[in-house]
């Protein structure tokens, strides 16, 4: 479930706004979103995934909301980490080819 959105670090880009399936975000224009519909969440990671600046985090916790501060997500190194697993950051190369069912999805011949 999303969690927390680090205002300070936030960019007003909005594509957690435009990204999430659920509609979780409310749109402020010129403002920070705000996290509107949070029991509508439904953990699917999209808008932390899709954040360039590392702003969101989402519990892996779909059902309930979890107690977390923002200087305990900075201090664990929890902000980002799922981009970072994605491989999404930049200058990362993308980890599905570690996925083993991978060579499933590679034409044939490779």
């Amino acid at each position: 479930m999303i969690q927390v959105l680090l205002e300070e670090r936030c960019v007003k880009c909005n594509l957690c706004v435009n990204i999430c399936p659920t509609n979780v975000f409310e749109k402020r224009k010129g403002e920070v979103p705000v996290i509107s519909r949070q029991d509508d969440c439904q953990t699917c990671y999209m808008c932390e995934l899709y954040c360039p600046v590392d702003a969101l985090y989402v519990a892996p916790n779909a059902d309930e909301a979890v107690e977390i501060s923002e200087q305990e997500l900075l201090t664990t190194g929890l902000v980002g980490s799922y981009r970072t697993n994605m491989g999404w950051q930049k200058g990362q190369k993308p980890v599905a080819a570690q996925d083993p069912a991978y060579k499933f999805y590679l034409p044939s011949g490779v």
